[in-house]
């Protein structure tokens, strides 16, 4: 708590940053950032401002050192989810083509392939919500894994107001646009396209590392095991208000790839609220948001339940979907999964203090009774802190961020862990409850125009919630080249 309020106190005086355009936000350019779509434009082949198309493209490498760290015990009894105490290397290389068209007045394509390989720590294992490395994904491999992330259609309405232009960027065509609209997206997609955008927490490619500030830990959306999902979403937009709704399908089974294709069976659902505002003279947003997902999923308790009535009932004679833990003293989720709902709600602040300053804030409180589906093994969490420009010392394009994070679990799921249970991401064996916190500082240093290289320090407490290992101190450097 200490740590929390010093962060909370020092972070407006000392940091952060401007960041990407959101997907459906206007964003400045630099002039002399160099990508195609200027390029071709100045060539007179191309109009940015008014747009029929455009694509543009990213490339990501980052490459992370864990150091050893203090464990008494590690998968214990046969429990298969402990980050290993053992200094680790740890790397992802990434690589995004964004294709954007205009099909008919109001109406946008997007088709987004993607490229990733990538080496966990510990075979992405023994991390809660404080994963170091935002880009890894469940179904990763050291092989170069190439697939669609994302193939939707948006239509948009405009009802009046002021007009609103929009500048050329990936999933989002230069134009103009109603400040009062209705837009409808239907396809293949990201919910974090849309949901949760944060300017100063949001952009991990050029800011942070750790997945705790690529949104709330505790939101456990619907998608693969790469992060995507089919689904619909609506938003309105009022002037300085806007509305969405998402309906989205989840895994078949947790954190794997295949989808559920039973709509109105099993679903994520959300609802977020917008707000745009001045304070000072300087830009501002509240966003708070409330999920409830409908999947095939276990509660802990019942996974307890069933286990102390029947010690069969036990990891190792698991005959459906498990994450093949060897612990046969353990309750395991395999044998209670049925249709259950998870729900919760979070707020997500940012204020912009100066040109070059900014702050940012994200809670939420998830019920914490059913197993982790999507996103990371946590119940209930924040984050916060700040970025700052460079432009103080002649560094324009650079920015330097110190963020704060901590997670928390339910009762009922530190009582399954506790028994040896494991639950996607973590299970030690045993745990002696803490809550978990990682801190992560970045400073992003632009090489040329769209060429950054960030050097990046996580320092995380009680991984996996478990006072009894660590602390864990993390190194990355990360290279990020876009046009």
């Amino acid at each position: 708590m200490r740590i929390f309020l010093l962060l909370f106190l020092i972070c407006p005086m000392m940091l952060v940053s401007s960041a990407r355009a959101e997907v459906a936000e206007p964003a400045p350019r630099a002039d002399d950032q160099f990508d195609v779509m200027n390029w071709l434009t100045d060539q007179g082949l191309h109009n940015i401002k008014e747009e029929a198309w455009n694509a543009y493209g990213q490339f990501t490498y980052i490459v992370s050192a864990k150091s050893a760290f203090s464990a008494p015990y590690t998968n214990l009894n046969g429990s298969t989810n402990s980050l290993l105490p053992s200094a680790e290397r740890s790397y992802t290389g990434s690589a995004t083509l964004y294709l954007g068209a205009r099909l008919w007045h109001g109406a946008e394509a997007y088709v987004v392939p993607e490229l990733i390989a990538e080496e966990a720590l510990s075979d992405l294992k023994g991390l809660g919500g404080v994963i170091q490395n935002f880009e890894l994904q469940k179904s990763g491999a050291k092989d170069p894994r190439v697939y669609l992330s994302r193939a939707y259609v948006r239509q948009i309405f405009g009802f009046g107001g002021k007009p609103v232009h929009f500048e050329s960027d990936p999933m989002q065509l230069g134009g103009t646009v109603d400040s009062r609209r209705l837009v409808i997206t239907a396809g293949n997609f990201s919910i974090l396209d849309f949901f949760d955008k944060n300017t100063f927490s949001g952009d991990l490619r050029k800011q942070f590392n750790n997945m705790a500030f690529l949104t709330y830990a505790a939101y456990d959306f619907a998608a693969d095991a790469r992060g995507y999902t089919i689904g619909l979403v609506a938003e309105y937009y009022h002037d300085d208000w806007a509305v969405r709704a998402g309906h989205i399908l989840p895994p078949a089974d947790p954190n794997q790839l295949p989808l559920s294709f039973k709509p109105f069976t099993f679903f994520g659902d959300q609802v977020e609220l917008e707000h745009k505002h001045t304070l000072f003279d300087q830009p501002g947003v509240v966003r708070v948001l409330g999920y409830r997902n409908r999947e095939n999923m276990g509660r802990f308790d019942d996974a307890l339940n069933a286990y102390q009535a029947n010690n069969n009932l036990n990891a190792t004679n698991c005959l459906s979907f498990n994450y093949g833990s060897n612990n046969s003293t353990a309750p395991d989720l395999c044998w209670v999964r049925k249709p259950n709902l998870k729900m919760g709600i979070g707020i997500n602040m940012e204020q912009q203090l100066s040109d070059d300053i900014g702050v940012f804030f994200r809670g939420m409180y998830s019920d914490g009774n059913t197993e982790v589906y999507s996103y990371t093994s946590t119940d209930r969490s924040i984050s916060l802190g700040a970025l700052m420009k460079g432009s103080r010392w002649g560094r324009g394009r650079d920015s330097v961020g110190i963020g704060y994070a901590q997670g928390w679990l339910s009762r009922s799921h530190i009582a399954y862990l506790n028994a040896g249970g494991i639950d996607g991401f973590i299970g030690d064996g045993k745990i002696n409850y803490a809550p978990e916190m990682a801190i992560d500082l970045f400073y992003s240093f632009n090489v040329f125009t769209s060429l950054w290289f960030t050097a990046d320090y996580q320092h995380i407490e009680n991984p996996a919630f478990n006072a009894d290992r660590g602390p864990v101190d993390i190194y990355s450097v990360k290279g990020h080249f876009e046009f």
